[in-house]
């Protein structure tokens, strides 16, 4: 997306001391790991909740050993550096059980909201919408919505109530317990440009005055156009970028990357103890590059309704510099050595993730009752039907094209049905000049498997299910990369 995030007037920089403190080293060492061995004992519920959001092992909860970094600095912009709460940012509102459900249609002139997981517009039904919902007042309104019940966190881009009706621009959803990254099939889960919620990585309300040295996951962060990499756009855990990336970024950091101050950083010379617990967390979690913002040299996002304000009362010229020095200490996490999940265990975040999505279009073939992807379910759903209905995708959408989990040619894989009520499941893969059928799985019951190695040349997926008879049905595939 692009954005018009926080936008400041630029301040003279300050310089980074080299020296490393032990000691401090050692405290925040110490304030880490009991963080980790307090996790679920801290109040806030356990990972996978309103206040801690996403599994242990999600990248945003996990922090790297041995980082070993880049050399490439973030530019200075026509703004100064900013860590901030306000109009765009977000905020992070929680559902109840007895919240009534809400429709979210369609802007004004639009098809409706647009569901990048489906590849449609519609309207959104919100089964849960607590009262107080305030999207951030920027021209990308946006507003997380996290709903235990469910176990969702439903994210919205340019979220608005006009006369009374709610109405947005786009949707998508994550699982409160998941990853908090899209994957291949379900490639967009939030409204960052990353495909990410706007609540992950966010410098939570409950976070701000907790007393501890740093904050116990990864930051979220925006940079400006001469940051931003065209090409490659993003890397993981990313799934998505801004699209004009490649004709508009001039910079060599892309969307998902880490960016950590290094060990030598001197924590020490930041004297606003605010940014003293942002620069802790940099140099231990880190902060994930989520979206781009116009003219700021990054800009790390605080909850909105947090008080937090480093400008409280008129520019501050110290926390401005110590912002800027952070700007020049910053850089991209290039490898590690490994990881540590949010309970302190080591941790290898999970890259053979599944691959094929059940979106549309579909094409029924026989039949008398269509089946219809539910981004829900991540599946096609079948109503209770007489017969048998055969629909088939041949659009190639069913393998969206994210850069890092394209299909190999000579690479082994295991196709494995994920099916209900009797409905059944058949992948080919055909020659894209030739029409050839290169791979057929055959019609696959629920929990059957079918190994085979994926072709040489240009291929396109073809995608057929068959739904079952008498009682509803669901069908869905797992596609995972084997012999690793």
């Amino acid at each position: 997306m692009n954005n018009n995030k926080q936008q400041l007037p630029r301040n003279a920089a300050g310089r980074v001391r080299a020296r490393t403190s032990w000691l401090a080293a050692l405290g925040i060492a110490l304030a880490v790991a009991g963080v980790e061995a307090g996790a679920q004992e801290s109040g806030t519920g356990g990972w996978g909740s309103f206040e801690t959001p996403f599994a242990a092992t999600s990248p945003w909860n996990s922090r790297p050993v041995g980082p070993r970094f880049g050399d490439f600095v973030i530019p200075s912009s026509d703004y100064s550096p900013s860590v901030a709460e306000g109009a765009w940012s977000t905020g992070v509102f929680l559902a109840g059980s007895e919240d009534p459900p809400v429709k979210v249609i369609g802007l004004p002139g639009s098809k409706g909201v647009w569901d990048p997981d489906a590849g449609v517009h519609r309207e959104v039904d919100i089964p849960r919408w607590p009262t107080g919902v305030i999207p951030a007042s920027a021209a990308d309104g946006h507003a997380d919505i996290v709903d235990p019940v469910a176990g969702i966190v439903h994210s919205f881009f340019k979220l608005r109530q006009v006369d009374g009706q709610w109405m947005a621009a786009q949707y998508a959803w994550s699982r409160l317990d998941g990853r908090g990254w899209g994957d291949p099939a379900h490639y967009f889960q939030g409204a960052r440009a990353a495909a990410v919620p706007t609540s992950g990585g966010l410098m939570r309300k409950h976070e701000i005055a907790d007393d501890r040295p740093l904050y116990r996951h990864a930051l979220a962060m925006s940079l400006t156009y001469n940051a931003l990499s065209p090409n490659p756009a993003y890397v993981f855990p990313a799934t998505s970028a801004d699209r004009d990336a490649a004709t508009t970024n001039t910079g060599k950091i892309p969307e998902g990357a880490l960016m950590m101050l290094p060990p030598e950083f001197d924590v020490d010379s930041i004297q606003t103890p605010a940014v003293r617990k942002v620069a802790e967390t940099l140099k231990t979690y880190g902060a994930y590059v989520v979206d781009r913002n116009r003219g700021t040299p990054y800009v790390i996002y605080v909850e909105n309704g947090s008080g937090f304000n480093l400008h409280r009362g008129g520019w501050n010229t110290v926390a401005a510099a110590d912002l800027e020095r952070i700007r020049q200490g910053l850089r991209q996490v290039v490898d590690v050595e490994g990881w540590v999940d949010g309970d302190g265990r080591a941790v290898e975040p999970e890259r053979k993730l599944n691959l094929l999505s059940m979106r549309g279009p579909w094409t029924r073939q026989t039949g008398t009752v269509s089946g219809s992807f539910e981004t829900r379910e991540q599946a096609v759903v079948f109503p209770p039907a007489a017969s048998a209905t055969v629909m088939v995708n041949s659009s190639g959408r069913s393998l969206h094209p994210v850069a890092w989990a394209l299909p190999v040619a000579g690479q082994g894989y295991r196709l494995r049905a994920i099916a209900t009520g009797g409905a059944r499941l058949r992948l080919q893969l055909r020659d894209k000049a030739s029409g050839a059928t290169l791979f057929d799985s055959k019609e696959l019951n629920n929990d059957e498997v079918a190994d085979f190695v994926w072709p040489d040349g240009a291929v396109t997926p073809v995608v057929t299910v068959i739904g079952g008879t008498g009682t509803g049905s669901t069908v869905r595939g797992e596609l995972l990369r084997t012999g690793e």
